[in-house]
């Protein structure tokens, strides 16, 4: 995965010349440009950053502050310093105050890719992945309660985002400019994902309060709600029975059942409850976000008096049937 390195300093022209130099290394990391530290602050709210390179002495934001506010909202991303004024008690303070690299001008820009690299490759330490389902994936973090930083690239919109895991509890996320639940629910719609692992978390407030479970499940029903694009029928289209008219359909629904499996079918009720409708949501939102497929039916047995076929819809449609019914011959009539 291409990481992307911000590179920060008021001289337009050592900027264009680290850019040019710099594309060599352009299948490993692309680089973004920021004259200034409140220039790279609102970099880093727009894009996920995996490194920042950073002169020390600019106006207005200088170096020192820009690391300052780094180490306290990003303190996953590494800092490399650039100045031209070393001194061992200055690099002692950057590195103090978080630094990872520090490198005085004038430099070999061969030396300073070569920093960065090594930096960069910590980022998946603990493995890479392809064309995963990240909820699957991301369940095995929780149960596993592993302690990590997983970046994530959206394989169909390219877009970015970032999670952290400690000891398999989600702390916080990020996604461009959204953070928090609003971010994890962006990267939970994703449904094939490059990931990398980077061993330990540097962040340590926990930022994210709900269980992942429920984050997810949210996820699926926003994606579902934003490509959901119900359009009103014209006289041309045939209308559902089920839409149209609710007592024709259960009618048709009976009349299927009995003239396919006879008298002995065990039907006992067919009926519409709504009370049904958000546990069979949450059945098919699990089943779509973990590429299961769509819920077509369900068989429920809540050890009452008789078992249950629910059929997902507008409103739940509820068969109920004695147990002693021919389970398998009513599913495969009613998936026809």
């Amino acid at each position: 995965m291409i990481k992307n390195v911000l590179l920060v300093d008021d001289d337009h022209e050592m900027l264009l010349a680290l850019k040019e130099g710099f594309m060599k290394y352009r299948d490993s990391f692309s680089v973004q440009l920021a004259s200034d530290g409140f220039k790279a602050v609102e970099s880093l709210k727009k894009s996920v950053i995996s490194l920042v390179v950073t002169d020390l002495k600019m106006p207005g934001m200088d170096g020192f502050e820009l690391l300052v506010h780094i180490m306290e909202y990003y303190p996953d991303i590494p800092v490399i310093i650039i100045t031209g004024y070393s001194t061992p008690e200055m690099e002692h303070l950057a590195r103090e105050g978080g630094a990872v690299g520090y490198i005085a001008k004038p430099f070999l820009i061969e030396n300073l890719a070569r920093q960065i690299m090594t930096t960069l490759r910590k980022e998946s330490e603990g493995g890479t992945l392809h064309n995963v389902s990240s909820g699957i994936f991301l369940q095995l973090v929780e149960m596993e309660q592993k302690t990590c930083t997983i970046r994530l690239d959206d394989k169909f919109t390219g877009k970015k985002g970032i999670l952290f895991f400690h000891e398999g509890e989600l702390l916080d996320a990020r996604a461009n400019d959204l953070q928090g639940e609003d971010a994890a629910y962006e990267i939970f719609s994703w449904d094939q994902v490059n990931l990398s692992i980077q061993n330990g978390c540097a962040l340590k407030e926990k930022r994210i309060h709900s269980e992942m479970q429920h984050l997810i499940l949210e996820a699926a029903r926003r994606k579902d709600e934003d490509t959901r694009a119900p359009a009103p029928p014209t006289v041309m289209e045939e209308v559902e029975p089920f839409e149209s008219d609710p007592a024709a359909f259960i009618k048709s629904l009976k009349e299927k059942i009995e003239s396919n499996v006879g008298p002995a079918c065990g039907l006992e009720d067919i009926y519409q409850d709504d009370s049904w409708d958000s546990r069979v949501f949450q059945i098919s939102a699990t089943g779509k976000y973990l590429n299961f497929g769509k819920l077509v039916l369900g068989y429920i047995d809540k050890g009452d008096v008789n078992d249950y076929i629910v059929l997902p819809g507008e409103k739940t449609t509820v068969i109920a049937v004695n147990p002693k019914c021919p389970r398998d011959k009513l599913l495969q009539i009613l998936t026809i």
